[in-house]
């Protein structure tokens, strides 16, 4: 291993009873590496974590550090020192005064904490907002390692959004991270490096989860793999990633290159044409009316105004909002939970709902998961008409052997999230209402959840800050804007941050009006003078890779025709090594540029 390198393991094996979950594994981070960690969960992706912070011991193997290396550490635990107030606990016994004067501490208080009360004690705050005020006394503390598990939980859009360039511009100054999580729009925009934790081996990949999805589809081809209902998730979700919205994180045209390759003749994930006509046929003409619909709450902040909507068959829509604009709120309106204050909500008559709520209280905790699936329903026959089993259900979900006879209340919550996504599906509603799906799942299980969601034909309402999720199951993305409005994004999640900038901005201008932007909030002229420099040195490094590539496949076309001319063969090698040292280079230099961009 590097001797620059922050933290150092070498063969470390490590296990819990008779199940290995890390054998022989070496690695290492330097400065600026920022390191996304994915795996399903149980595969060892936080054990990994606290072997290299020093909170566990591996069985064997070492873990070295640098001697001053400074780790920080964000855990799913709950925070300690809850008779502590929010300004002590991110701020210690500093006065306003002198760290409210440092710009960079204010930005992170006032994106992450606006709506928290500083006086309040850590023990009067909801669990969200408890782990919110541990995120941001981490942003504030000087450390040269992040570790991160699950730093996007309980944020909004647009909350991650920002997080996101913050992790950036740290990464710019050398601070480097390891990040779990199963937010994927957030590891592309943070991550040049991925760990996949699987089969007690970690096996690391360059680039971020878009580039992660690229090598790992082509490991699986190349290898032949058996395994071909893996491979076909893997190939369906790297087409989505080339075909999705415009706004993702950029790709040099090599990648886009071998990405087409690979994806020759996939189809589309959806035929929407297709699974729009079958929804009709199931849901008849009318699913949800809204009708000049206004919901108050009891402060008299109004959540709806004089709302009309025509939701139908077949419509796939992503709410979106900062929380507490009402977006549960609609949810519960349109399950006849609560009355609206003014205006109708009429349903279709042939309905069948599924309700994925935030909790999982409904489950049996005496249950096995193998007893709480059968009882529902031995054979589902899903939507489309396709039967499947119980046991291939149950399978695709990820509950196998032992994990069949598990009692419910020893499920941790991913599990639990999992056989509730599970049990709601095989009920074969034709209108699902989802709310936060996303929460304690794993990459490769929301993979699974999508592709059921690709071919099932009804209406689908979801509630989600995955940015990810949404993009990939939706059609259409309405904001509840705090004001009383629901509004339609034609330009999806980009448009929706947009507005939300605005906003911020007009309301923070004395005239209360929205002032221009030449760049991201809080962006310094210099930061966007770097932005654009990059953005055409990546411009002029692509032409030179086209180049480049045009002149490596003239030369084997000459060793082609040239194949008896040893002489010739020779020099022609000499010239296709040096072509492809200079497309390496190019391919270097394209992706540090990418960097600050």
């Amino acid at each position: 291993m590097a001797a620059s390198n922050l933290v150092n393991a070498e063969a470390l094996t490590h296990g819990y009873g008779t199940r290995i979950l890390l054998d022989q594994v070496s690695l290492g981070l330097a400065a600026g590496d920022v390191i996304g960690v994915v795996g399903r969960n149980g595969d060892g992706k936080t054990t990994l974590l606290k072997i290299l912070t020093g909170e566990v011991i591996p069985d064997s193997g070492r873990v070295t550090r640098s001697g001053s290396v400074s780790i920080g550490v964000l855990s799913q635990a709950e925070t300690s020192h809850l008779d502590r107030t929010v300004r002590q606990s991110i701020v210690g016994d500093d006065p306003d005064h002198v760290w409210a004067a440092d710009s960079a501490k204010r930005t992170v208080v006032q994106h992450l904490l606006s709506d928290v009360d500083l006086n309040s004690s850590l023990d009067q705050l909801s669990g969200g907002e408890r782990r919110r005020a541990a995120l941001v006394a981490l942003m504030l503390s000087p450390h040269d390692l992040l570790v991160l598990d699950e730093p996007t939980n309980h944020l909004d859009v647009e909350a991650v959004d920002w997080l996101a360039r913050h992790l950036r511009e740290l990464q710019q100054r050398g601070v480097a991270m390891l990040v779990v999580s199963h937010d994927r729009w957030f590891l592309d925009a943070v991550c040049n490096h991925v760990w996949e934790v699987h089969d007690a081996e970690v096996d690391a990949y360059d680039g971020g989860y878009a580039a992660y999805v690229l090598a790992r589809a082509e490991r699986v081809r190349q290898a032949a793999a058996t395994e071909s209902r893996r491979r076909n998730l893997l190939r369906k979700e790297l087409a989505w990633l080339r075909r999705g919205p415009p706004a993702r994180t950029s790709k040099p045209q090599f990648r886009i290159d071998a990405a087409n390759r690979l994806i020759a003749g996939e189809p589309p994930p959806r035929d929407k044409l297709q699974l729009a006509a079958f929804s009709s046929t199931r849901l008849g003409k009318d699913v949800f009316d809204l009708t000049h619909v206004s919901y108050q709450l009891p402060d008299g902040r109004a959540l709806l105004k004089d709302l009309s909507w025509s939701i139908g068959p077949g419509d796939r829509i992503g709410l979106v909002g900062v929380n507490g604009s009402g977006k549960t709120t609609l949810m519960r309106l349109l399950l006849q939970q609560a009355p609206p204050d003014a205006g109708r909500i009429k349903q279709g008559q042939t309905l069948r709902i599924g309700h994925l709520s935030q909790h999982v209280s409904e489950l049996d905790g005496t249950d096995t998961v193998l007893d709480s699936v059968n009882r529902l329903k031995r054979q589902t026959q899903l939507a489309t008409g396709r039967e499947a089993s119980t046991g291939n259900l149950l399978e695709d979900f990820g509950f196998t052997g032992d994990g069949l006879t598990t009692r419910i209340g020893s499920l941790s919550g991913g599990e639990r999230r999992r056989l509730q996504l599970l049990r709601l599906l095989m009920s074969e509603p034709n209108v699902l209402l989802l709310d936060e799906p996303t929460n304690d799942l794993d990459i490769d299980t929301l993979n699974v959840i999508e592709d059921y969601l690709d071919t099932w034909p009804g209406t689908l309402i979801v509630i989600t800050h995955d940015r990810y999720f949404l993009e990939r199951v939706c059609d259409v993305t309405y904001a509840l804007l705090g004001d009383g409005s629901c509004v339609l994004l034609p330009g999806g999640i980009d448009e929706y941050l947009e507005r939300r900038r605005n906003r911020i901005v007009g309301d923070a201008s004395p005239s209360g009006t929205t002032q221009p932007s030449t760049g991201s909030p809080g962006e310094s002229a210099s930061t966007a003078a770097v932005r654009r420099r990059a953005g055409k040195d990546m411009a002029r490094l692509e032409s030179q890779l086209a180049k480049t590539e045009a002149t490596i496949a003239r030369i084997h076309r000459r060793m082609t025709e040239s194949a008896a001319d040893h002489l010739a063969l020779l020099e022609l090698q000499t010239g296709l090594d040096e072509a492809l040292q200079r497309q390496a280079e190019l391919e270097n230099d394209w992706l540090e540029a990418a960097e600050s961009v």
